[in-house]
């Protein structure tokens, strides 16, 4: 798993990586362990990790009995392995209330209503799913993606008057399927070249087998399927500029009734575009004949469902909902099938005290003063706007003002935080009736509930008919939106005094190495529950010999015979004896030494890690080796930065925006998608 998460990490493109599904039938005998997989927080970093659960086993949770597991999971058992369904179930459910993973797949449901299942044995058997969970996969099968804007159908939205207009959706979503299956033309187009590329090649022909053979059977399902996956985005938005709120039996109803017309107009077109181009070459009626969710497009629409029989269809299969998350800062709308994550927050912006008209709201450290403002979801603007409200006024507003008007408006009682999960996730599986792929949709709760809540979740989820969910607790995972009323008692003109937490005796460290200056520089990073608490960082050249495959070890803390403290650095050697390195502080250079123990210090004490890295960068030391030493550490401790941390001291030097966040230890602009690294 860990080989798999960090190849994500590994690769990049224009400040994204990529992303990762990995996934575990229940009824492996190593589920267990796969579960835990992610709970200490470092490790498997680069992928998302959902267990694939069975129908059988959902019974034995509900009725308390034992659960066979077996490997291999199909076929004739070379192992099995009776457990208690319920301490599993209770595991999965501890550590998706802790840390939001893992999600759960329910695999009987995603392969009862799969429409490429249908030609499991012509090699279209599904084996785990996108990234994401909203597209469920064969094996060399892609997943493509595109959305419509369903907030673009509303007709004067916000107002009585609103009405979505269904002749441009419909329009719009054989259209889009169009534009879809073109995409798989362009696909193949880019394959055929990258296996001409390879075949070209001067290497051997057994050398080039493997990645040939890859791009081969790349090629010939993109060929066989040619499955599309066109969806939507700005659900919550729709609503609420139709009068709807999110997750009531109206908007339960309304949105049902959305998601099936497009479906019909999706399949529509497919078969349409078959009596133009031909069919996906494998489609058999027969096969599909059986299928719940064609035999729901019969029911609808029996025209169509005479037409798909006789001229066959385009596509393998067509529909899914994704989290849509870029796509909807481009569209600034909601995301995907979700509600308004938040309707208000709080920003800050740098000011100059003396100027007139200015209110300081927060000094922070260097004393710098500051403004706090509200910023506000794109579409509540528009609601704003067309309610006659003066926007910067209201922006301007204290908290109990904002509240008044955030309760007239529809998004009142909307956000991911107040829809009732039960609403949200009967919703879901409404919906899903009309998706032949999946739907990826977290279910948002706050800090405080229990675990038999996320229990309810998911077994509520799995009665309605969803193919697989995910709870989010507010607050079980750093680097995300947090609501601006948390830590309210904690008053901002404050200095408060702390106390570092006890070192234990041995604690992990990873071994960076980095050029600083034409130097190779090697940095100690000692690590307490996965956050940096102490650092050691100096030249190679002074320092102790660590083999190069050496990335992590352990830094004991020992005392000589005088009563002093030191600091021994021990690792693994390839045959797995232990190697210790006595004193690393007669490593490095003293002066080196001295300025780390503060910095320890403040590393020891809480400060933020990205305070902490904004301070030492402002360090001017006195000699040219310190500030490269300086660099060093800097560049260590960026390393350590929680994705997602707002940068608020500057700007985008690219586009002026002040959205820079941290991401794998780099500055990314969430506007303009700009990357500095350091």
């Amino acid at each position: 798993m860990e080989r798999y998460s960090n190849s994500t990490r590994e690769v990049a493109q224009d400040g994204r990586r990529v992303a990762l599904m990995l996934s575990i039938s229940i009824k492996h005998p190593d589920s267990e362990g796969f579960i835990d997989a992610k709970m200490d927080g470092t490790k498997v970093t680069g992928a998302n990790v959902s267990v694939k659960i069975d129908d059988e086993f959902m019974n034995a949770v509900k009725e308390n009995k034992n659960y066979t597991q077996q490997f291999p999971v199909h076929g004739k058992a070379l192992v099995q392995k009776e457990i208690d369904a319920s301490a599993i179930w209770n595991k999965i459910i501890h550590n998706a209330w802790k840390s939001a993973e893992p999600g759960v797949l329910f695999w009987d449901t995603v392969i009862r209503e799969s429409v490429p299942d249908s030609y499991a044995d012509l090699g279209f058997k599904t084996v785990s799913t996108n990234p994401c969970g909203e597209i469920p996969l064969c094996p060399y099968d892609s997943c493509r993606l595109l959305a419509v804007n369903l907030y673009s159908y509303v007709d004067e939205p916000f107002t009585k008057n609103a009405t979505f207009n269904y002749k441009k959706f419909d329009e719009h979503s054989r259209i889009g399927l169009r534009i879809m299956d073109d995409i798989v033309d362009l696909e193949l187009e880019k394959i055929d070249r990258i296996i001409k590329k390879i075949e070209s090649d001067p290497e051997d022909e057994d050398i080039k087998f493997t990645e040939l053979n890859l791009w081969r059977n790349i090629r010939k399902k993109c060929i066989e399927g040619r499955r599309t996956g066109v969806g939507i985005t700005a659900e919550g938005d729709m609503l609420a500029a139709m009068g709807v709120q999110y997750g009531s039996d109206k908007g339960l109803e309304f949105s049902v009734d959305i998601h099936k017309q497009y479906a019909l107009s999706a399949y529509r077109s497919s078969v349409d575009l078959a009596k133009e181009r031909g069919c996906f070459p494998i489609y058999d009626s027969v096969r599909e004949e059986n299928n719940p969710f064609i035999m729901r497009i019969k029911e609808a629409d029996p025209a169509l469902y005479t037409d798909m029989v006789k001229y066959g269809r385009r596509n393998i299969a067509l529909l899914t909902i994704a989290p849509t998350g870029t796509t909807s800062l481009m569209t600034q709308t909601t995301s995907g099938i979700e509600p308004v994550f938040m309707i208000s927050y709080k920003r800050r912006r740098k000011v100059n005290p003396n100027d007139k008209n200015i209110k300081v709201d927060f000094v922070d450290e260097v004393g710098d003063s500051w403004e706090e403002f509200f910023v506000f979801h794109h579409k509540f603007v528009e609601w704003l706007k067309i309610n006659n409200y003066d926007v910067d006024e209201v922006s301007a507003m204290d908290e109990s003002k904002l509240a008044k008007i955030i309760a007239k408006s529809p998004y009142y009682q909307a956000t991911a935080n107040d829809v009732d999960w039960v609403n949200k996730v009967k919703m879901q599986g409404a919906v899903q009736k009309w998706v032949d792929h999946s739907i990826s949709v977290t279910v948002n709760v706050p800090n405080e509930v229990d675990e038999n809540l996320i229990s309810d979740i998911y077994v509520t989820a799995w009665e309605s008919g969803c193919k697989g969910v995910t709870v989010y607790r507010d607050g079980s995972r750093s680097g995300v939106l947090v609501n601006e009323q948390e830590n309210k008692e904690v008053a901002e003109d404050e200095v408060r005094e702390t106390t570092a937490p006890k070192r234990p005796p041995v604690i992990e460290a990873d071994i960076l190495r980095f050029q600083n200056n034409n130097e190779k520089w090697i940095a100690v990073v000692g690590l307490l529950k996965g956050r940096p608490y102490e650092v050691f960082t100096g030249r190679a050249e002074d320092s102790f010999l660590i083999p190069p495959y050496v990335k992590t070890g352990s830094v004991i803390k020992n005392r000589t015979e005088e009563g002093k403290s030191r600091y021994d650095f021990q690792y693994k050697d390839r045959d797995g004896y232990r190697i210790t390195i006595n004193g690393l502080s007669r490593s490095f250079d003293q002066e080196f030494w001295n300025y780390a123990k503060l910095i320890s210090g403040v590393l020891r004490h809480g400060m933020p890690l990205v305070s902490a890295v904004d301070m030492i960068s402002d360090l001017h030391l006195n000699h040219e080796s310190l500030n490269t030493w300086k660099n060093g550490v800097v560049r260590a401790l960026k390393r350590y930065i929680p994705d997602g941390t707002k940068w608020e001291k500057e700007t985008c030097q690219n586009c002026g925006e002040d959205s820079l966040v941290y991401e794998e230890g780099c500055l990314n602009c969430k506007s303009c998608g700009h990357s500095k690294c350091s």
